[in-house]
């Protein structure tokens, strides 16, 4: 790899010579420009306005300029003879936790090796000491014809210097912030939990530029001279009609892609009862898989809904037994209606209650005789073992 700055590190009155390599590279598809009509190439030429002529890059240098329109010439001996130390010296300058850096202020990535065989010892020295400290070395630097923040720290066996935005150029989230009256509800802060559970985690060197590879298959079909394949989804609309609901399907929907296994402590949770469009449904994740259910009153047992009606669980019978007791029912009305009748002629007949309780009065007595028969004998008897 190609070194593209050469320096030193200065830790204290250490100093380690290094050589500055990017860390990181492009393997974005680059384009060039063409005339439409015939296919021919469009480039730029630099062109001198005080001669018009095109003037090649060993002629080109760099100048400021001035409020009034004139330029200032800027040599690159000037810029090496500017009096900072960090024009050829990455200057530490504190060590701080990782998480005192922004992430916003992070830029490129640069690794620094090792310049020489005697730049190893304090190399890995500075290495072992940013390991041990689990800390970041802040540093200043100069590059491209300006002084950069950096921070180093360790990756591996190497040390790696990110490019660092100073402070002042972070512009406040407060211009892109929403509104502060809006408010989350629990349930869906639940269901987002159950999502991110559901997502869970992945390794990083899975993930690959998938816009690339449709690119790089494009322009080798059409330099086949085939049809580009055509393979268009969906995308997301981007407007959010249903919270609740979007969530709930992108829930089912991460879970059926990962074949429907759980993934986190959020999917083992009992279930929550969720609030959707004011009606209230129930949702679990590891039972039914997201799934809703209607209503609370419809998950009720059938008995404890008649109930709620005003109706007793025990007065449900079958049609067949319905009618069972219709007919029976209809039987006892008839009986109640022959005994009238006869009721009826008896008072016809001219018959009077007297003879009515003669009769019972003849009924009663041979009782009474024979319980006289029997209190006789028991008498007797008594005498007789006397």
């Amino acid at each position: 790899m190609r070194s593209i700055w050469n320096g030193a590190i200065s830790f204290g009155l250490v100093g380690i010579p290094v050589k500055l390599i990017n860390a990181t590279e492009s393997h974005s598809v680059s384009f060039r420009q063409i005339h439409t009509e015939d296919g021919g190439r469009i480039r730029y030429r630099k062109v001198c306005e005080l001669e018009d002529r095109e003037v090649g890059q060993d002629e080109i240098g760099r100048a400021y300029e001035d409020a009034d329109g004139s330029m200032i010439p800027i040599t690159d001996e000037d810029l090496a003879q500017l009096p900072v130390p960090t024009a050829r010296t990455i200057e530490i300058v504190a060590f701080v936790p990782r998480e005192r850096v922004d992430p916003l202020q992070m830029g490129s990535a640069y690794y620094l090796a090792a310049s020489g065989a005697p730049a190893a010892k304090p190399y890995t020295l500075l290495r072992e000491a940013l390991g041990r400290s689990n800390r970041v070395a802040v540093a200043k630097f100069a590059l491209r014809g300006r002084e950069r923040l950096g921070m180093l720290r360790v990756v591996g066996d190497a040390i790696v210097m990110h490019g660092l935005l100073w402070p002042d150029e972070v512009r406040a989230p407060e211009v892109v912030a929403p509104d502060a009256g809006v408010t989350v509800r629990d349930q869906e802060l639940d269901l987002a939990d159950a999502l991110m559970a559901t997502l869970g985690e992945i390794d990083l060197d899975d993930l690959h530029d998938e816009y690339r590879e449709a690119l790089e298959e494009v322009i080798a079909a059409k330099a086949a001279g085939e049809a580009p394949p055509q393979t268009h989804e969906a995308a997301p609309s981007g407007k959010v009609l249903d919270l609740m609901a979007a969530l709930e399907n992108s829930v089912r929907a991460a879970r059926g892609s990962r074949g429907g296994e759980a993934s986190g402590p959020a999917e083992e949770a009992e279930v929550r009862t969720l609030p959707q469009r004011g009606a209230a449904s129930r949702w679990t994740p590891k039972e039914t898989g997201g799934k809703k259910s209607t209503s609370a009153a419809e998950q009720k047992p059938a008995a404890e809904q008649k109930t709620a009606a005003g109706q007793k669980p025990a007065a449900r019978k079958t049609t067949g037994k319905t009618t069972t007791a219709k007919k029976t029912a209809g039987k006892s009305t008839a009986a109640k209606n022959t005994d009238r009748k006869k009721t009826d002629a008896k008072k016809s007949t001219g018959r009077s209650a007297q003879p009515a309780k003669r009769s019972a009065a003849k009924t009663a007595a041979p009782k009474a005789t024979g319980a006289g028969r029997s209190t006789a004998k028991k008498t007797a008897s008594r005498k007789h073992s006397a």
